[in-house]
């Protein structure tokens, strides 16, 4: 006859996590036990919880390292994952697995956001024929995040390692919150590195958070601690509706930032001069609204979420304090994956272009330019929410394409009065087109030379005559920009278009 369980103390051992020693080394790294990063995430902790006495008859493996279920967040129910790094480091095992997946299919069927709270050293080795081959192994996981994308919101919160196969979590949700010095993400370990490929590397080198967030771009967002992960979540879901097939409620609208400068005295006459991209944002945008993703990755371009009167708005704007504003194949990368994310879920896009152009230079030949900036504007290309084009300063050569420029169909192109747009810029153009006149030239004569073909180049770029052949729709006093947003978001919000007939693309990734 077996032994009677006696059922209080079984939830209380199971709600418990694994042992003591391991709660501590967790606290002492900073780290909160799963439940308490699920009930300061939720509105009021999960509603209800999933398989809770998966792999109870263990005794060593409560709830198999994994708790899943449904909650609110800001009102709106949502599906979660997390896993429990007190409970053999939060590997995987058969029915972690089963958990994760059946989750995944439970927020499918409801058409809920699905949050992922990943704390884990990967595969149980020891498990590897019940949980990595199969029609529901591992793979399973992934492949429902595959189809999840754009159907309903995926956020991961990486509060500790996401090792091996178990990387892909991440880099198959929308956006990713590392937290700094405990986050990781990696395919193989500095040990087995060093064993299969001979290199001797940290694990913050090889995968930590920062590097992540500033050099390969696979983490979106870097935190300080576990409070400020939860916040920023917290935050940053209020920007998404359900699923794709809703839109974001619109909030009480307020008032920009005051500042002492107007717009009109921020931006500088001269189109090379650089300045504060966030300036001009944080004076267009409701106060406090302003929610940066990728902030840490490719600095020469902006991309977040933001409001307008209310209105949830993605904004993708060039830095001129950060390379000159130019594009790179990451800030090409970083602006298409942001685009579709706005798109899938019918968030409308701002475009505020000060661009020189792509970068050029045998370094960025090899790295891809093309192929990345190809990419960027497939992503741009097939956008069909709202997208308004303003070009601030100057939008040059291909830069005007890949900022929405005329051809790519934006709702509205918006030029403010001393914007230009044009192949290139008055001095490289004067340059190439005279650049053997030039060399000729008695060297005290070259100056007049060159600014006079400069400003035949600059009244032949008139934004004025741009606007009297239509290339841009309208010039606005720069104060009254975020008046014209407004109104041009408010009218546009029944748009309702097919990009094209197909079954997809064939993209340059």
């Amino acid at each position: 006859m077996s032994k009677e369980i006696n059922h209080e103390e079984l939830r209380e051992s199971i709600e418990r996590g694994g042992g003591d020693k391991y709660h501590e080394k967790n606290a002492e790294k900073g780290k909160m036990f799963v439940r308490e990063r699920l009930k300061r995430l939720l509105d009021n902790d999960l509603d209800v919880e999933d398989a809770f006495f998966a792999n109870a008859m263990d005794g060593n493996l409560p709830a198999d390292g994994v708790v899943t279920g449904l909650g609110k967040l800001n009102g709106q129910t949502v599906a979660v994952m997390a896993n429990d790094s007190t409970v053999k480091a939060g590997s995987w095992g058969k029915r972690t697995v089963e958990k994760i997946i059946r989750i995944q299919e439970t927020a499918m069927k409801l058409e809920v956001p699905m949050l992922y709270l990943v704390d884990s050293a990967g595969a149980r080795i020891t498990d590897q024929i019940e949980m990595f081959p199969n029609r529901r192994g591992a793979g399973r996981i992934f492949y429902n995040q595959v189809k999840m994308s754009g159907h309903v919101p995926q956020v991961c919160l990486l509060f500790g390692p996401s090792a091996a196969g178990g990387a892909y979590i991440p880099a198959f949700c929308d956006i990713v919150v590392m937290v700094e010095g405990n986050a990781s993400m990696y395919l193989g370990s500095p040990r087995m590195a060093e064993k299969v490929i001979g290199e001797k590397v940290s694990l913050e080198e090889m995968g930590g958070a920062r590097m992540h967030c500033s050099v390969s771009g696979v983490g979106d967002v870097l935190v300080k601690d576990e409070q400020e992960a939860i916040e920023y979540v917290q935050k940053y879901m209020t920007y998404f509706p359900q699923n794709f097939r809703s839109r974001t409620e619109e909030v009480e609208s307020l008032d920009p930032q005051a500042f002492d400068k107007s717009i009109a005295d921020l931006i500088p006459d001269n189109q090379n001069a650089p300045f504060d991209m966030y300036e001009l944002i944080n004076r267009l945008i409701d106060v406090d609204s302003f929610c940066e993703i990728k902030r840490e990755f490719a600095k020469e371009l902006i991309t977040g979420l933001a409001r307008i009167d209310g209105k949830v708005v993605g904004i993708v704007a060039n830095q001129p304090r950060m390379k000159g504003g130019v594009l790179f194949h990451d800030s090409a990368d970083k602006a298409a994956k942001f685009m579709q994310l706005c798109d899938a879920y019918n968030i409308p896009l701002l475009f505020l272009a000060d661009i020189p152009g792509f970068m050029i230079g045998t370094r960025v030949e090899r790295a891809g330019i093309i192929r990345h900036g190809a990419k960027m504007i497939s992503a741009m290309s097939e956008v069909t929410v709202p997208k308004i084009c303003v070009v601030v300063r100057k939008a040059y050569g291909a830069g005007l394409y890949a900022m929405a420029g005329p051809a790519f169909e934006p709702d509205i192109t918006i030029a403010l009065p001393t914007a230009q747009i044009a192949v290139m810029g008055p001095e490289a153009a004067v340059n190439a087109v005279y650049a053997n006149k030039i060399a000729e030239l008695p060297e005290e004569e070259r100056p007049a030379f060159i600014k006079e073909k400069q400003e035949e180049y600059k009244e032949n770029i008139d934004i004025y005559r741009l606007a009297s052949e239509m290339v841009v729709d309208d010039i606005v006093q720069p104060n009254d920009l975020r008046k014209v947003l407004k109104s041009r978001l408010d009218v546009y919000q029944s748009k309702n278009i097919t990009f094209t007939e197909r079954k997809h693309g064939v993209y340059p990734v």
